[in-house]
């Protein structure tokens, strides 16, 4: 039942696709965030329905007359460049075979950022596709939350299988990117049972992340402390608000996450800890050797054996910024950390753009939110290999929409001023009063 089920949605959003192209990229999120085939049992689960949905999309695409021309400023330069330089670093890999089936993949994730940033233009078009990606991942987070407090925190929760998120450390640091998400739509959403919804899977997507007993979604919870601190005006009362909420979360988790949570000051001692210290050293050691890096799934006895002896097993580098200095050199790593300091940086001047204007009040309240989840993606990235995962690329081309939309209409008390994209200096005498 559940085959025909999603069988018949995919297909039945086939003709609509190919007229409005930009819903393509809503199923298409939907497809590869919640992955709704995996929860089938029969046909479906293998069917290649995202890639029937891409190719509608282009076509829908290549017979529209909509404006679909890709924005070029200094994040998307260097987005296209860094895309180039990973295939460029899977050609010269240590196992090229290997490396470009593994690029294609990535390929295909970064082609649907792009068309996001092409497609999704407006502000109507941006929140569905942000409740499809919160409903999506939340569905997951949500019953996890449901299944921490059912059994007590005994077991871990876990995403769909066979996909990014499918273990548990992944799912934990994905539930808390989304929380900012269900911040957003709860702040924008007028019906008071569904500011309510939203609350509670807001609520249950962090008992979620506890749930999953990964201890790099922990450190990305202390970060997230952290930050709110740091944002929050009133930094007494919200200190305490927030040792509460951790003292609450310490005290009705079991004693097997006490356990694992406490080998984090004991990493010495600590097999897991132990294993990415060497593969951090093992993607040190083969960027200073290789300009280009070793390309994707480099990871092997033989090359361990060159730059990592010292190890006693082989190890993928469970953080982000080892992963892509590993993949791709040091080259790779400065433009990996370039987009998202550019991404940063237009969520910044979307948000004091839009401050204060009544009619953008929720693009500034939105551009807040992903800087919160960008903040939970770089700590909980450290010690978890999501440099390729889809929502992390999704929030760059976020940040490249909103940066749009604030700068080409913006309002000012009771005046609006209207900045067109095209109009280049009105844009930057906007922008310059924003980050000034």
């Amino acid at each position: 039942m559940r085959d025909l089920l999603v069988t018949a949605i995919v297909f039945g959003l086939i003709p609509v696709i190919l007229k409005r192209p930009w819903i393509g990229i809503l199923a298409w999120s939907w497809l590869s965030y919640m992955n709704p085939h995996r929860l089938t049992w029969g046909f479906a689960y293998s069917m290649p329905f995202a890639q029937m949905v891409a190719l509608a999309t282009f076509m829908g695409l290549l017979f529209s007359q909509e404006k679909k021309s890709l924005p070029m400023n200094g994040t998307t330069v260097l987005w296209v460049v860094f895309v180039l330089w990973m295939g460029l670093t899977s050609l010269t890999a240590i196992y090229p075979e290997a490396a470009l089936s593994y690029y294609m993949r990535v390929l295909k994730i970064q082609v649907i950022a792009f068309l996001t940033v092409m497609i999704v233009r407006d502000k109507y078009r941006l929140n569905c596709l942000i409740w499809v990606i919160a409903l999506s991942i939340g569905f997951f987070s949500i019953k996890g939350g449901i299944f921490t407090l059912m059994t007590g925190g005994q077991y871990r929760v876990r995403g769909p299988s066979d996909s990014m998120i499918g273990e548990n450390n992944a799912m934990g640091l994905a539930a808390l990117m989304i929380i900012p998400f269900f911040f957003y739509l709860r702040s924008i959403a007028e019906n008071v049972w569904l500011k309510r919804a939203l609350l509670g899977g807001l609520v249950l997507s962090i008992i979620s992340a506890l749930g999953s007993q990964s201890r790099g979604a922990l450190i990305s919870m202390c970060v997230l402390g952290i930050y709110f601190w740091w944002q929050s005006k009133n930094k007494l009362v919200s200190g305490i608000v927030i040792v509460i909420l951790a003292g609450i979360g310490l005290t009705v988790m079991p004693a097997s996450w006490h356990e694992r949570m406490s080998t984090i000051t004991e990493f010495q001692e600590d097999s897991s800890a132990m294993s990415r210290i060497y593969a951090w050293k093992y993607s040190i050691n083969l960027a200073n050797d290789k300009v280009l890096g070793g390309g994707y799934n480099s990871w092997s006895k033989p090359t361990y054996a060159i730059y990592q002896p010292q190890a006693i097993g082989v190890f993928v580098a469970h953080s982000i910024y080892f992963n892509v200095l590993a993949d791709h050199g040091w080259v790779g790593l400065i433009l990996f950390l370039s987009i998202f300091f550019m991404t940063w940086r237009n969520l910044t001047i979307s948000d004091r753009l839009c401050r204060g204007s009544p009619a953008n009040a929720d693009l500034s309240t939105l551009a807040r939110m992903l800087k919160v989840s960008l903040v939970a993606y770089a700590g909980g990235g450290a010690f978890l290999s999501l440099s390729y995962y889809d929502l992390p690329w999704h929030l760059v081309a976020f940040g490249v929409i909103l940066r749009n939309l604030a700068t080409s209409s913006i309002t000012y008390g009771s005046a609006e001023l209207v900045a067109p994209v095209s109009n280049k200096p009105a844009r930057r005498r906007l922008e310059r009063r924003a980050s000034t």
